[in-house]
């Protein structure tokens, strides 16, 4: 029996056996990944594109300081001194704007301080009069003016309410809005008959700036 022809059948389907199937349930090729991409002859190159590119920045930067003829050293030197400039400036301004600071508090701390004393001194002429009888209510103060000196004063109503002639002392405060204390003075009205009434004038002992009010803070006849 001629077994020939078998044998060629074979022969012919071991090529197609060696090559690759792309008929239909063929098994798909392998496909190239990002992993494969990044292999590392590729990521050589890429810091040799990187280290490349920080040399071409520099150099430009050294040329765009030396395109008017200077040095790189001197332009840099030129950047230094700049900035130690800017930083002096710095400083002086922040020492200016403290040491105004510290004046404006100086003034303010000097302002109360004169201010208590006048309040003390005030309210000791009041406190002074022995056997002095409440009399505050006999009191009326105006409105604040503005005396020829500059500085403020108030006109006073004093009421004898009494039936007997008194003297009167009145401690006066000047004030701002808020109430705040910026001045005070004492005020002797003396010999008021009963039942009749005395003009006074309280005077600041200095000037005062903003919107200024008045107070009888006390006030006391004998």
């Amino acid at each position: 029996m001629d077994r020939q022809p078998l044998t060629r059948a074979r022969a012919r389907l071991r090529p197609a056996e060696a090559g690759p199937k792309t008929g239909p349930g063929s098994p798909t090729p392998p496909r190239t990944t990002a992993q494969d991409l990044d292999a590392p002859p590729l990521r050589r190159r890429r810091c040799a594109v990187a280290g490349a590119l920080a040399v071409a920045v520099v150099g430009a930067a050294v040329l765009a300081g030396c395109s008017s003829g200077r040095s790189a050293s001197s332009v840099a030197s030129s950047a230094a001194a700049a900035v130690e400039k800017g930083a002096s400036a710095a400083a002086s301004a922040a020492s200016a704007l403290a040491s105004a600071a510290g004046g404006a508090g100086a003034a303010i701390a000097s302002a109360e301080a004169r201010a208590s004393a006048a309040v003390s001194s005030a309210s000791s002429a009041v406190a002074g009069i022995k056997g002095g009888l409440d009399a505050k209510g006999d009191v009326t103060a105006g409105a604040v003016e503005t005396g020829s000196d500059g500085k403020p004063q108030v006109p006073l109503t004093v009421t004898n309410h009494g039936q007997q002639s008194y003297r009167y002392v009145i401690q006066l405060d000047f004030t701002d809005e808020s109430g705040k204390v910026l001045d005070a003075t004492a005020v002797t009205v003396a010999d008021v008959a009963a039942g009749q009434s005395a003009q006074a004038t309280a005077h600041a002992n200095r000037s005062l700036s903003g919107t200024v009010k008045a107070e009888v803070a006390n006030a006391v006849r004998y």
